[in-house]
């Protein structure tokens, strides 16, 4: 039976589609890859040329309320997003030990899999490797990437960064202790399985970029930040007719859309959005999304065109800006098309994001979500689509992420790991 090298990831179409494109860069150097994740994404793997391997807990139950996150830090807001959070990590917890088979050889865990994994990988005798989209080690230089995005000092940083290590702890205690009992292992509490791990200088490779988070100097070696993964697609994938069609018709469009954010808010979204387009005199395509985002037609208008999921890549440099929510994935895929960006951060890591992109100067200043407006957008709009700095400033990053190649990097640690 030949050995398999197992990913794991968990979450929304942001948290899994990047690791297509690890597992596919893996599987061109002649490794067998498994990617374990939700069911929903069982296409997406497959036609990586991937094996699937289901996890459980449906990530659309456990999405965040649009109308809380956005508010400011409030208790009850935060309280029931840590809620949803532990009881998808209870969920969670059984299905990542019966990912793993007699097959696996080695372990590659995204951040929402990794404080399970490191227990199936102690199990199995097996070695681990932590693939984050997201900064989660302490540092002196920007705060966890939950609290919003604005630095509170170097030590309030990393005193901050610290107090968010020991809240996944709580997060993950039920899971992890029901998860050693089920696999025969001793007790275990987080922080001396992490002392021990930075003792060992254990590496952890982070999947986004030093355009726009440098690594922190205080980092442990072994922390490295080695650049995007970008979603698996076919060579020759195009875009829709439709699309093509749309494209063609006039100047270049807006995209808008929110990703896994704000479900069920697609009519009102779509709304605000036509308007704010037909204010600043734009076109644009809207993709629907989770929030099933749609504009309705009044007669003799043809500027906005409704989608479903097409690649990024595809599209992104073709449009005049993007707007969307500023998850990990989506701001770099905006950078790389070298196009400016809204930001209208809804909730957990959005606002960090936001923030970096806008003191890149590639971007309008954020918009949160529950200020979004028809007025706000239209001025923001009319900010990033005139002028040439922002796209100045974004099509100077796009070069620089053009020259990264963050799936060779994990090649290269999988490589050493295996030998």
């Amino acid at each position: 039976m030949p050995e398999k090298i197992l990913i794991t990831a968990a979450g929304s179409y942001g948290d899994v589609a990047p690791y297509t494109g690890v597992g596919a860069r893996l599987r061109a150097a002649g490794h067998e890859v498994v990617l374990a994740t939700h069911d929903t994404y069982a296409g997406l793997v497959r036609a990586a040329g991937l094996e699937f391997r289901p996890l459980p807990a449906d990530p659309r139950a456990h999405r965040p309320d649009p109308a809380g996150p956005a508010r400011p830090a409030g208790p009850g807001s935060r309280g029931a997003l840590l809620r949803r959070a532990a009881a998808f990590i209870e969920e969670l917890g059984g299905g990542i030990a019966d990912a793993a088979h007699d097959d696996t050889a080695l372990l590659l865990l995204s951040a929402t899999t990794a404080p399970l994994g490191h227990h199936l990988a102690e199990a199995l005798e097996i070695p681990s490797l932590d693939l984050p989209l997201v900064p989660g080690a302490p540092t002196g230089d920007f705060a966890p990437v939950v609290s919003g995005g604005r630095s509170l000092g170097r030590w309030g940083n990393r005193a901050a960064g610290r107090l968010s290590l020991r809240v996944v702890d709580r997060l993950y205690a039920g899971a992890t202790a029901a998860l050693r009992t089920r696999l025969g292992l001793p007790p275990a509490t987080p922080r001396p399985l992490r002392r021990r791990a930075a003792a060992a200088g254990r590496p952890v490779l982070h999947g986004f970029s030093e355009v726009l988070v440098p690594r922190p100097a205080d980092w442990r070696p072994g922390l490295e930040v080695v650049g995007n993964w970008w979603p698996w697609h076919a060579p020759d994938a195009q875009l829709p007719p439709i699309v093509e069609d749309f494209l063609a018709a006039g100047p270049p469009p807006v995209f808008l859309g929110f990703g896994s954010m704000a479900a069920g808010d697609g009519e009102r979204l779509g709304d605000l959005a036509v308007r704010a387009l037909r204010r600043a005199g734009l076109r644009g395509i809207l993709q629907s999304g989770w929030a099933g985002l749609t504009a309705r037609h009044p007669a003799g208008h043809a500027d906005v065109l409704t989608i479903g999921d097409v690649p990024h890549a595809l599209l992104f440099p073709r449009t005049a800006a993007v707007v969307h929510h500023c998850g990990a994935g989506t701001a770099a895929a905006g950078l790389r098309a070298g196009v400016p960006t809204v930001p209208v951060p809804v909730a957990a890591d959005q606002p960090f994001w936001a923030h970096r992109l806008a003191a890149l100067g590639a971007a309008t200043a954020p918009i949160p979500f529950s200020e979004l407006s028809a007025d706000r957008l239209a001025h923001a709009l009319t900010q990033a689509t005139t002028g040439s700095e922002r796209r100045r400033h974004a099509t100077e990053a796009a070069h620089r992420l053009a020259a990264e190649d963050g799936t060779g990097a994990v090649l290269k640690a999988v490589e050493r790991l295996r030998n």
